[in-house]
């Protein structure tokens, strides 16, 4: 029987070096846990447009149609600002969303205790947050017809279109609830039925998918509310489901309740492959942060937890993830820190290495 495949595409800015801190987990597992990956890597983003010309080589794309799982680290920076728009590093990864069809991004915002006071929230609100956002991630408004700027009389317009099928809705949905299965039964859905057609739709496809989950308590919320009570009360939630848009503003929203960007990851989802395993790439939410890159500074948190992703829903590994996460948490309960994890006491940040270090020590102690 063959091992798990996982494509690695580090990327560009921090990407390599955060992955290579992945990339030593990943060999911890098959020395340490007898779970073992084939690996392979390839380019995309700035990286593939320096050897290939394109963000994302028709070859790669191949490749993420095989594997279990894709780890992406980042992409972009400001090398590649003035390439045309269909060659920018960002390309790559919308490719990648597009023709996996990964329609359910997986946005978790968990603050671990150590870190509470770096919330610009207080301690009480945060401490303890472990809430799921679920946006749905190929259609809605970015990929809606007709778009563009267009004349109009004497002046220009811009035209975005908000479009979903029900079906598009559903997968969305389902993905919710199953999630909310395994976590604590409570979905809140979140749109604008009061003023667009599409949020009706929303409201009732989800509506009736929930009479498929009578365990799980379904709410609904418009999304401009949802933003407020995630930063009045977010332990409220659990599991959040929202269309693209919203989702895209309303899980940055969720990620700052946790102090740092460098320990968000996410996961996108897609239909099951032959062998029942979903489509799936995980990646940090962080981007290249170019400005830091190759200084050894980058927080590999994210990028790990992502790892950790991968474990849980594409390799039915919930115990080994729940080993990685506590690892990391152990390590920043004992005082580890990035750069950007450090309080106004001071001190000496660890390296990415470092960091690396501490937590495949952590992860050693668990044996």
């Amino acid at each position: 029987m063959s091992n798990p495949s996982i494509l690695i595409l580090p990327g560009d800015g921090i990407g390599p070096e955060v992955m290579d801190q992945v990339t030593r987990v990943i060999d911890w597992y098959g020395a340490k846990r007898d779970l073992a990956f084939d690996v392979s890597t390839d380019l995309v983003g700035g990286a593939a447009y320096d050897a290939h010309g394109v963000p994302l080589h028709d070859d790669t794309m191949a490749k993420a149609q095989e594997v279990d799982a894709v780890l992406l680290g980042a992409v972009g920076g400001p090398k590649y600002d003035d390439l045309d728009f269909s060659v920018k590093p960002e390309r790559g990864l919308l490719r990648l969303r597009k023709e996996m069809d990964l329609f359910s991004n997986l946005r978790p915002a968990q603050c671990f205790d150590a870190l509470a006071d770096f919330s610009s929230l207080k301690k009480d609100i945060v401490a303890g947050l472990d809430i799921m956002i679920v946006r749905e991630l190929t259609s809605g408004v970015y990929f809606g017809e007709p778009r563009g700027i267009f004349e109009e009389g004497n002046e220009r317009v811009g035209i975005n279109t908000q479009r979903y099928t029900e079906s598009e809705i559903e997968r969305a949905a389902r993905s919710a609830f199953e999630l909310a299965m395994r976590r604590n039964k409570k979905v809140c859905s979140m749109e604008k039925a009061n003023v667009m057609e599409s949020g009706i739709l929303w409201r009732e496809v989800v509506t009736r998918v929930g009479a498929d989950y009578p365990e799980v308590e379904l709410s609904h919320m418009y999304a401009d509310n949802g933003a407020m009570q995630l930063v009045r009360a977010p332990k409220q939630f659990d599991v959040i489901v929202t269309d693209n848009l919203f989702g895209d503003i309303l899980s940055d929203c969720a990620a700052m309740l946790t102090g740092s960007l460098g320990m968000l990851p996410s996961a996108s989802l897609g239909a099951p492959m032959a062998n029942g395993r979903p489509k799936a790439m995980y990646e940090p939410v962080h981007g290249s942060a170019p400005d830091i890159a190759g200084q050894g500074k980058a927080n590999p948190i994210a990028c790990m937890l992502s790892f950790a992703m991968a474990l849980r829903y594409s390799f039915d590994q919930g115990d080994e993830a729940a080993r990685l996460e506590n690892a990391i948490e152990k390590v920043l309960a004992d005082g580890a820190r990035t750069a950007d994890l450090m309080g106004p006491e001071g001190g000496t940040p660890l390296s990415t290495a470092q960091m690396g270090d501490a937590i495949l020590a952590a992860l050693d102690a668990s044996l």
